[in-house]
């Protein structure tokens, strides 16, 4: 089944805003437990020093908060019209 409706700006900024910080997140936590280099090294900018891991996991969990936020959001205007 596919749509025809194009996805709505917020549902796609929301859905970029949910990657940004999970895999952001999620790099910053493998560079933090095993030295990797980060993948989207601009994110270490939010983290204040001395609560990395803590930053990490939180930019995490927001990450997947919008993005379920915005899948529910395009689904209620999906349902309206």
């Amino acid at each position: 089944m596919t749509s025809t409706n194009p996805k709505s700006p917020l549902a796609a900024l929301s859905g970029l805003l949910c990657f940004v910080l999970v895999v952001g997140g999620g790099s910053g936590l493998l560079h933090e437990w095993l030295g990797w280099i980060h993948f989207m090294g601009f994110v270490r900018f939010l983290a204040p020093d001395g609560y990395e891991i803590y930053s990490y996991v939180v930019m995490i969990v927001l990450g997947f908060a919008i993005g379920a936020a915005g899948d529910a959001f395009t689904r209620r205007s999906r349902k309206r019209g």
